[in-house]
């Protein structure tokens, strides 16, 4: 009984403590205020988060705005092309075969172009698949294929 009655005061006395020395208002006043203090600075930085997914569609947005603008302007000047005399007598040229006035046609047959395609192919064939892939990049590199060819 008598330990009961200890564990009873000690119990008040630590209350009484815990009351008088941590409760005092200007206590209460402060946990208040940081209360306060914390629920705004939580709303802050969801606020900023939210204006900053906002404003990376917005620029998202405008660079696709951007990159619109730039195909309609491509298209439009492809358009002005198409409508261009220059325009119109390359595809003559290409499609019909059709020349300037002065301007020789050379026409091949399909037989010779072959034939020469084919042993010049196969001479370039034989002249370097003697050298390594390495000799190969060199040559090329430095312009000696260039000679070859010409000769």
């Amino acid at each position: 009984m008598l330990r009961n009655n200890m564990k009873k005061i000690n119990i008040q006395r630590a209350y009484y403590q815990f009351r008088h020395k941590y409760l005092t208002t200007n206590n209460v006043v402060v946990a208040i205020g940081l209360v306060i203090a914390a629920g705004f600075i939580w709303s802050s930085l969801d606020v900023m988060e939210r204006n900053y997914t906002l404003q990376k569609e917005m620029d998202d947005k405008s660079r696709e705005l951007i990159v619109a603008q730039l195909d309609k302007s491509s298209a439009e000047l492809e358009q002005r092309y198409y409508q261009t005399d220059e325009y119109k007598e390359l595809a003559v040229r290409q499609r019909l075969g059709l020349g300037s006035a002065g301007e020789s046609v050379l026409i091949l047959s399909a037989d010779s172009t072959t034939k020469t395609n084919n042993t010049s192919t196969s001479t370039a064939t034989v002249a370097t698949g003697q050298k390594g892939n390495f000799w190969q990049w060199v040559d090329f590199l430095s312009g000696k294929n260039i000679k070859n060819i010409s000769k």
